[in-house]
């Protein structure tokens, strides 16, 4: 197998202490993804809006069958997925923050991911949410390996 690439976070610029306390939940699992935790640790009475995104394992991709696939997590990823968390928190005027993301193999229809923020309005807690999973998706170094129908195979966001 190909070495692991050094993809240990950057060093971070201080956040207020209300953007880490802002991040109410956060993690890389092996077993499946519940939902009601992602909402219960958001429950503030505070937070008119609260958008949640769910990323399922979709039986295609590229014109292609996709049979199921495997997510592998550097090391480092948890705590990567902790800062880009913390800098969106500090970004948005956000009430909560929470992203949990699976590893290992996963069914089709499976949840791979699921963020949610709240906010005093759903303007803020839904342009705080798209920015969390973009950024996930393009920081955080969690890595998909497709298994296609025809016997084939593809690493998505590997190095």
């Amino acid at each position: 197998m190909d070495r692991v690439p050094d993809v240990s976070p950057e060093p971070t610029p201080a956040l207020s202490p209300d953007a880490a306390s802002v991040v109410r939940l956060v993690g890389l699992r092996e077993t499946p993804l519940d939902v009601d935790e992602v909402i219960a640790a958001l429950n503030d009475e505070a937070a008119g809006g609260l958008t949640l995104f769910i990323g399922r394992v979709r039986d295609h991709d590229g014109g292609r069958d996709v049979t199921g696939l495997e997510y592998s997590a550097h090391p480092s990823a948890e705590a990567k997925l902790r800062e880009v968390c913390e800098r969106i928190a500090g970004e948005y005027d956000v009430h909560g923050v929470a992203a949990v993301h699976r590893v290992g193999t996963l069914a089709i229809g499976d949840a791979a991911v699921v963020i949610a923020t709240a906010a005093a309005h759903r303007g803020e807690a839904f342009d705080a949410s798209r920015a969390l999973i973009d950024t996930l998706k393009s920081e955080v170094p969690i890595w998909k390996h497709q298994l296609f129908g025809d016997g084939g195979e593809e690493w998505v966001g590997s190095p």
